[in-house]
Order: structure tokens, then C-alpha cells, then sequence
């Protein structure tokens, strides 16, 4: 029988056993892919002699650079509009972002808020407490997925420390994204085509709404902030 003490042993020893792991993976892995990605003629190339693998490979670096929250996903969305084409980079980005999405959700679920940890500071993970409201937490996670320049990496990991019902949470992971994501292999696929007016007019586009997004966001964090301090 295992006491839970021994329980707390080993799910220390598996934390630290991925953070290892996670570290390791994005410094060997994840930084060569990321500098691979950019090199977007390079890239294109590789897929178009790669075939349906080219793909499959793709929707897997998408998924690892969900789960390694430290990689940045941009670089990927960018290079898949440019490799693929504006649909099918959409939709190979939403198949691993939604794959990789669900593989985080149950990993908090198995091992609780020391797994979020490992990639955010407590204050980070603080600061999204109201998403526990079991009423709003639907409409609010969607809210906060669909506003661009969201941390959606800390939302990813901290959604599976709310009461959110996992369909739910699967339909705002393949959905809310969405546009994020059209925007950035949009911009991949104009750059391709050579049409750079077009190119820089979304990413100044969506340069603009990110930032936006991003007072929004924050503005939404100082309201249940200050709503949370006027309750106790």
C-alpha cells in the first residue's frame, strides 16, 4: 500500500523528473527546431521532399511546442501558412495545438498545480484564480483563449486546475485559437506568394490586436483583482 507520504515522494520525484526532461528537450530540440522553422525556404523544402510524413512531422512539433511552454508557437504558425498554405497550415496547426492542448489538460489533472509550476511563477498562476468561478469559467477561459495576445500557454496549463468540463474545454482549444492562428499562416502564405503588402498588413494587423488584447487582458486581471479584495 502506498502512504502518502510515498505518494508525495514520487509525484515530487516526477515533477523534477520533467522539468529535467522539459529543459533538456527544449534546449536540444526546441531551439534547433525553432531556428529550423524560421529558415522558411529550407522548411518549405524539407516538407515538399518529406510527403505526408512532411505533415505528420509538422502536427508533432506543434503538439511538443504546447507541451515545452517554453517554445514560442509563432515561428511554427508563420512557417506552416508558408510551407502549407493558409487552410492547410491552419488546420495541421489546430489539430496539434487541440492534441497537444488535451495531453497538458490531463497532465495537470494527474499531477496538480506543482506540474503548472514548473513553467510559471506563482504569482503568474495567482493572478488567473477568478477562472475557478465554476458559473463563468467556460466563458471566461473562451474569452481569454480568443483575445489575442493572451498568455495562452499559462492558460493552457492552468485551465486543468479549474472545474472546466473537458468537451468544453476541447471545443475552446480547436476553436477560440482560430484566429491567431488564420492571421499568422495568412502572413506565412502571402510571403511565399511574394505578395509582402499584403504580408505586412496582417502582422501589423495582427501586431495592433495582440496588443490590444493584451490591456484587455490586463484590465481583466486588475477588475477580478480588485473585485476579489472588495469580497474579502
Amino acid at each position: 500500500m502506498i502512504t502518502d507520504k510515498k505518494r508525495k515522494i514520487l509525484s515530487g520525484t516526477v515533477i523534477i523528473a520533467f522539468l529535467v526532461f522539459c529543459f533538456v528537450v527544449g534546449w536540444f530540440v526546441g531551439k534547433p527546431m525553432l531556428r529550423f522553422v524560421e529558415d522558411y525556404e529550407g522548411f518549405k523544402a524539407w516538407i515538399e521532399q518529406s510527403g505526408f510524413m512532411g505533415r505528420v512531422y509538422f502536427v508533432l512539433m506543434v503538439i511538443f511546442q504546447v507541451i515545452i511552454a517554453l517554445v514560442p508557437g509563432e515561428p511554427l504558425e508563420i512557417a506552416a501558412g508558408f510551407a502549407f498554405g493558409a487552410i492547410e497550415g491552419t488546420i495541421l496547426c489546430v489539430i496539434g495545438i487541440t492534441v497537444g492542448s488535451i495531453i497538458v489538460f490531463y497532465l495537470v489533472r494527474k499531477f496538480g498545480i506543482k506540474l503548472v509550476e514548473v513553467f510559471f511563477s506563482t504569482e503568474k498562476i495567482k493572478s488567473l484564480k477568478f477562472l475557478q468561478n465554476k458559473k463563468k469559467v467556460t466563458a471566461l477561459v473562451f474569452l481569454m483563449f480568443f483575445l489575442p495576445g493572451t498568455p495562452k500557454d499559462l492558460l493552457t496549463y492552468f485551465v486543468g486546475l479549474t472545474k472546466i468540463n473537458f468537451w468544453a474545454f476541447f471545443f475552446i482549444a480547436s476553436i477560440a485559437r482560430l484566429p491567431s492562428i488564420v492571421t499568422s499562416t495568412i502572413g506565412g502564405d502571402r510571403l511565399v506568394e511574394g505578395d509582402y503588402f499584403v504580408a505586412i498588413v496582417v502582422f501589423v494587423a495582427t501586431f495592433a490586436l495582440s496588443v490590444l488584447g493584451w490591456f484587455a487582458y490586463t484590465r481583466i486581471l486588475r477588475s477580478k483583482d480588485n473585485q476579489t479584495k472588495q469580497e474579502n
